[in-house]
């Protein structure tokens, strides 16, 4: 999977909650790619990653609406799928609530932030806090030792606390829980679990294991059965594994 989504970074600075609902906004409106284009450089170019406004370079605010179009308008093939459902959800949900849709096209289309989430998670679901160096760590053990990974995994960490699910503890370098989100509607945890499955290489675990995945650990899902999965989705197959395990496939496209 060299080269693949699954393999590069991406996330080369903070994308802020208010950013992602922009571009939802023109997306949902059915507005040309190059409209959309054009709107995100005027409502960018002076958005700092701070949630301030101020002039910013060409280069930063390039950056963000690279990320902002493959998460939302120009998102990979594969994820497009998932795409069209999450714009069908977009027109009937509040503004307010569209997090968990956010965090399932980010997370499929950049499985690097699902892997920050991942770490970060597990970290908390040990501890009260965690820190970046102790994030990074972990993060390096699944990328390697690059230099790249410390400065774009506190770009992750930082979009987080700016989405609300992660905070600045009083201690300072420590992160805890921000956040919580309660998922009730059957379709929306399927959403998050397609999203899930989306971010690993081989489309494909236990469901116990995704639904209480540490990269989702802002949310808490409804105890889905195999047999509800295989109603509702036409994209996610259900292999019975020994008595009581479920194993979720994503089903393949022709592309």
């Amino acid at each position: 999977m060299k080269g693949s989504r699954y393999d590069k970074i991406g996330i080369k600075q903070v994308i802020r909650l208010e950013w992602m609902d922009k571009i939802l906004d023109l997306v949902v409106a059915d507005l040309p790619t190059k409209e959309i284009r054009s709107e995100l450089i005027e409502y960018l170019s002076n958005k700092k990653q701070s949630g301030g406004e101020g002039k910013r370079g060409k280069e930063a605010y390039m950056k963000a609406l690279s990320i902002l179009l493959q998460t939302w308008c120009t998102p990979p093939k594969e994820i497009l799928d998932l795409r069209d459902a999450a714009l069908e959800v977009a027109k009937k949900v509040p503004r307010k609530k569209r997090l968990f849709l956010h965090w399932a096209m980010i997370s499929a289309a950049y499985p690097f932030w699902a892997s920050v989430a991942k770490q970060t998670g597990r970290l908390l679901n040990l501890q009260n806090q965690t820190t970046q160096k102790q994030i990074v760590t972990r993060l390096k053990e699944q990328y390697g030792d690059r230099e790249t990974i410390s400065r774009y995994a506190r770009y992750v960490v930082r979009s987080l606390i700016a989405w609300g699910v992660l905070k600045d503890s009083k201690a300072k370098g420590f992160y805890e829980k921000g956040k919580h989100l309660i998922i009730t509607d059957n379709n929306s945890a399927l959403m998050l679990l397609e999203s899930s499955l989306l971010t690993i290489p081989e489309n494909k675990s236990s469901l116990r294991v995704l639904l209480n995945s540490p990269s989702l650990f802002p949310f808490s899902l409804p105890n889905l059965s195999g047999d509800l999965i295989s109603q509702k989705s036409s994209r996610i197959e259900i292999i019975h594994h020994g008595f009581d395990d479920e194993i979720l496939n994503l089903k393949k496209r022709g592309y």
